[in-house]
């Protein structure tokens, strides 16, 4: 098969997955090797980038999927009437505990926190942005938990290595106005 033939059918293939789609993935449906598949994905990527277009392609969450513009985001949200999805204080901090630390057991949620955590880790889990690593080999043998891909794929991450770091953190503080400052 041609390789000009393959970007529209790979652009196909992303198109009708509900979630991300792995290079290896796209390589078995089309029978040829991933080192053929992966350099196509780049430049569709790149070609989604530079047109004009509601839409791109990016890598998340270990795999590539299409994705609004977020300048576009507030027409979506007309169109979709649904509300934007907001994190409770204690779930983003819960969520922030386990993305930072994981592999991490409950006991330590909540020595972090400083109080129960239980109901929010029971949401995270239910909402698929948290999962169950394992038991952790210990008396009481207490559940282990860490990000999912969803977790990945909501937040628009490859990986983890796409957190923010702590220095990140500390230079956005600085550029932040100081709360009740209204000079733009």
């Amino acid at each position: 098969m041609d390789t000009i033939d393959l970007k529209p059918i790979i652009e196909a293939l992303i198109f009708v997955s509900e979630s991300p789609v792995k290079a290896e993935q796209i390589a078995e449906a089309l029978d040829v090797e991933k080192p053929v598949v992966v350099p196509l994905l780049r430049q569709l990527c790149s070609d989604y980038a530079s047109d004009s277009r509601g839409i791109v392609l990016e890598e998340t969450a270990g795999g590539f999927q299409f994705r609004t513009r977020p300048e576009y985001a507030e027409w979506v949200r007309r169109l979709s009437r649904n509300k934007p999805f907001r994190f409770s204080r204690a779930a983003l901090e819960t969520l922030a505990i386990i993305a930072y630390r994981q592999p991490i057991i409950r006991a330590e949620i909540e020595y972090l926190r400083g109080v129960d955590s239980g109901g929010v880790l029971k949401t995270l889990l239910d909402k698929h942005l948290v999962r169950i690593l394992g038991k952790k080999d210990v008396p009481g043998r207490p559940m282990i938990y860490g990000t999912s891909r969803d977790f990945l794929e909501l937040f628009g991450l490859k990986d983890l290595s796409g957190l923010p770091t702590l220095k990140e953190f500390n230079e956005l503080a600085l550029e932040a106005p100081p709360a009740g400052d209204e000079s733009p």
